[in-house]
């Protein structure tokens, strides 16, 4: 089969080799869309990844062709999605079903080869399988929109929130209240009326606003830094009075006026600015949530840390998304959310390129010599 293998920084090669036998418990997926994250970037040109040569990718669908031993013959030809995080299912967090915190895990296009090729060996456990109405692309951006999700859990439905809330008639900011259904008994939810801030609106960013938007959070303001990106705030229903452009005005500052500050500020970006725009925009009791994989060392200078005391502020942190195989995990919810056509994450897509042009893509996100969102790569020739 074909696959684009990493030998080391900057030795990513499109190259023939053997396809994959699935083990026990595994299946062996014909993939058929695989979309390039951001961590890809940094993986092929600044860091390598945990080993080499492997085959890189992690955001990706496909069909099943091939199951082990151990596996149901009924998962044969089944169209899936793929949780790409291999949990070891013995520590702590996994004995309480917190998968995406295993002390101990594997995970598909980082440390084990994953979707950037034409085969790819996968547990069966972390197969989702699609509705019919779900396209491919689609369901490589599954990955992704379950990342959207778990921020938007963290951000709006309290520390051990497994569902976003759905309360008419909580009042503002931050209350303890009953949400029978939203997957959460007696904790705090943020009222559906209170201004909430997302700062970075790539992909992660934009599927954010639209699970936000979706689940009734109409107070919401952008902040983002290109064209395209207020473009997409304004197609999503955001008021352009709701829209600001950090380039070129102080973020903290232009909260304060538009918005009377925020309750809750998702960080997207992993920068340290964003981050002090964050505490400094927050009003008491509020809530950051840090959701960007940060590009340098995050610090604090002493007076944003007083706010973040003076303030009583909660600074949490968001990373992958839970995927327990139930109906309230994040995977279903944005499976859901596709079905439904209430999430349209396509609209993301700005380049389709076949599996060969994964260098194309890569160097378009590398150079950001072109607008983009989100690069899809397809099965094709």
């Amino acid at each position: 089969m074909k696959a684009w293998r990493l030998y080391g920084i900057n030795d990513l090669r499109y190259e023939e080799g053997q396809r994959p036998s699935p083990e026990a418990g595994q299946v062996l997926l014909n993939v058929k869309a695989a979309g390039i994250c951001g961590s890809d970037i940094q993986r092929v040109f600044e860091t390598g990844a945990h080993r080499h040569p492997l085959v890189i990718g992690h955001e990706f669908s496909g069909v099943v062709e091939e199951v082990g031993p151990e596996v149901d013959e009924a998962w044969l030809q089944k169209r899936v999605g793929v949780f790409p995080l291999i949990p070891c299912g013995k520590c702590g967090p996994c004995r309480q079903k917190k998968y995406e915190m295993c002390r101990s895990y594997n995970y598909l296009g980082s440390r084990c080869d994953g979707g950037f090729a034409e085969y790819a060996a996968v547990p069966v456990a972390n197969l989702i399988e699609l509705p019919e109405n779900v396209s491919f692309e689609e369901a490589a951006m599954l990955e992704p929109m379950a990342v959207a999700v778990h921020a938007m859990r963290q951000g709006i439905g309290g520390e051990n929130s497994r569902g976003p809330a759905q309360c008419p008639g909580v009042e503002n900011s931050f209350k303890t209240a009953q949400c029978p259904g939203a997957g959460y008994s007696s904790q705090e939810v943020l009222s559906r009326d209170a201004p909430v801030t997302i700062c970075g609106f790539g992909t992660i960013g934009t599927l954010l606003g639209a699970f936000l938007t979706e689940a009734g959070y109409r107070n919401l303001y952008v902040v983002g830094n290109k064209d395209s990106q207020r473009e997409r705030a304004l197609s999503m229903g955001i008021s352009p009075h709701h829209y600001c452009d950090g380039k070129k005005e102080e973020v903290s500052v232009w909260l304060q006026e538009h918005a009377g500050g925020t309750d809750a500020f998702f960080e997207c970006t992993g920068k340290n600015q964003v981050l002090t725009w964050g505490i400094d925009s927050v009003r008491p009791s509020g809530k950051v949530i840090l959701v960007g994989n940060p590009l340098s060392d995050m610090t604090l200078g002493r007076d944003t840390y007083w706010k973040i005391l003076r303030n009583q502020l909660t600074l949490t942190g968001t990373w992958n998304s839970s995927f327990t195989g139930e109906d309230t995990d994040d995977w279903h919810y944005a499976v859901k959310r596709l079905e439904t056509c209430s999430i349209a994450p396509a609209a993301l897509i700005t380049h389709r390129l076949p599996r060969r042009k994964l260098w194309d893509g890569l160097m378009i996100m590398k150079e950001k010599k072109e607008d983009y969102c989100k690069i899809v790569i397809s099965s094709g020739a």
